[in-house]
């Protein structure tokens, strides 16, 4: 079985419209195992509460698509364990810590994060741990 840590802005695409949603949705194969940390969901919890605050959709809309993406099938992993690695990779490549457990999470499983935050994927490209980092239209 193929491993991919997978990001919220990847996630998220399964549910809303957005550019890369198609790609996005190649991830949900039954072939593949899909890795997150623990703090995974309220990030999404807070991609719902902002489109919600921006009237883009309804509480009730927002509960609907969170209890869809609670139902789908994703290991969960502490983040606990990883901080230091992702502290140590946040400082090199000047990026927010929780982005690098992300990227933490897939070295400790020798796997790829597909990502869609492009900011994150180009202060990565030429990095060593770069070989980790999955552009989200590049997935296979």
């Amino acid at each position: 079985m193929i491993q991919y840590v997978v990001d919220a802005n990847v996630a998220i695409k399964w549910i809303l419209p957005e550019i890369y949603s198609q790609a996005a949705l190649r991830l949900r194969n039954p072939n593949y195992q899909l890795l997150v940390p623990d703090f995974f969901f309220p990030e999404i919890g807070n991609i719902f509460w902002k489109r919600v605050k921006r009237r883009e959709m309804t509480i009730q809309e927002a509960i609907r698509d969170l209890t869809t993406i609670q139902g789908i099938p994703l290991k969960i992993e502490q983040s606990f364990p990883l901080m230091v690695h992702a502290l140590e990779t946040a400082t090199r490549v000047d990026q927010a810590v929780y982005d690098c457990v992300y990227l933490s999470l897939a070295v400790k499983h020798s796997c790829q994060m597909v990502t869609a935050d492009q900011r994150f994927y180009n202060a990565l490209k030429r990095d060593p741990l770069s070989v980790h980092l999955c552009w989200i239209a590049d997935l296979p």
